[in-house]
């Protein structure tokens, strides 16, 4: 049976077929190790469902692979570079290969944080104010010059973080001057651009969003206790480390505020399928948007796998819907 036939069979409950799904994971970036992770559960998820699931990386092997054999859908868990730059979707576009998630264009608007604020702000949403310094003018311009116009302008304290990238690597908390510097290192080892924000004090939640028959919803807020302080790689990823809480502990309006941005978000950046997206509720109740993501985690500590769960939907049956949604436009 082609591929076009095995798309458009039926299975015996009426609902259409899935017949060989690919779970990509793992890459070259620095999250590949996540990325392998957040794979296996995907696949372990639908398997369970008695469906035909095959895990592969993305090396030389790939593509000969899908061209000799071409899967009813891919579905991407790659974090990091190439997972979410829409590079790898613009390869699964040219072999016409259906997919979930965002196309290739909203994946590199919303790969780069510095233009996904400024999209997300003309959207109406706040987002903290910041400074984007690529490595170059860092290094010609003179550090220390202008790291002190930087702390005048913005104030104290700031977060540092790659202007690409996730898995909150590279990030850094800055509350005294002398600080920023080692920052800012720590911040290039991981990209060539760093994004300066101002400081936002609250409660860190995430809102993911789920297309359902077509129309984006927003999951339950999942509020984020990391119990160092700073939700960074060891704290998301170390189970233990984090308390989660589902729904989060904000004021209602907050709550509604936060779906709402998050919907926003997926909108203007024209996203796809699901998202999640990052916020921080001040003490005041105002909701302002950090970053987006487009290949959220789905390890056992991850943020969509518990929205999910507080929304009470399987993760199998919830992914097996989006790949249909690909496989059955």
């Amino acid at each position: 049976m082609g591929i076009q036939q095995r798309r458009f069979a039926a299975a015996g409950n009426g609902e259409p077929e899935l017949g060989h799904v690919i779970v990509l994971a793992g890459g070259l970036s620095y999250e590949r190790e996540v990325s392998l992770r957040s794979g296996r559960r995907v696949a372990d998820a639908l398997r369970a469902l008695d469906l035909d699931v095959e895990i592969r990386d993305v090396d030389a092997a790939l593509l000969p692979a899908l061209q000799a054999s071409p899967p009813d859908a891919v579905f991407p868990v790659l974090h990091g570079a190439m997972g979410e730059d829409g590079a790898i979707r613009d390869v699964l576009d040219l072999l016409g290969i259906p997919y979930v998630g965002a196309e290739p264009h909203a994946c590199r608007i919303a790969w780069d944080k510095p233009t996904a604020k400024s999209i997300v702000r003309a959207a109406g949403l706040a987002t903290p104010d910041s400074v984007t310094l690529p490595k170059e003018v860092f290094h010609d311009l003179g550090a220390a010059a202008l790291l002190d116009s930087v702390v005048r302008r913005l104030g104290l304290p700031l977060f540092v973080k790659p202007a690409r990238g996730g898995s909150a690597l590279g990030i850094s908390a800055v509350h005294e001057p002398s600080e920023l510097p080692t920052a800012m290192v720590g911040c290039f080892a991981y990209g060539d651009t760093a994004l300066i924000e101002r400081y936002v004090p609250g409660i860190e939640i995430a809102v993911s969003v789920i297309e359902r028959n077509g129309t984006p919803v927003a999951l339950p807020p999942v509020e984020i206790v990391p119990a160092g302080g700073l939700y960074d790689y060891t704290a998301r990823y170390d189970a233990g480390d984090t308390e989660f809480v589902t729904p989060a502990r904000i004021p209602e309006e907050s709550a509604r505020q936060a779906a709402e941005a998050a919907l926003t978000a997926h909108r203007a950046l024209g996203l796809r399928d699901l998202s999640r997206t990052d916020l921080i509720v001040d003490p005041t109740g105002q909701v302002h948007f950090l970053e987006v993501n487009v290949a959220p985690g789905m390890t056992e500590t991850s943020l969509f796998p518990r929205a999910l769960h507080a929304a009470a939907l399987d993760l199998g049956p919830t992914l097996a819907d989006l790949i249909r949604t690909r496989c059955f436009p």
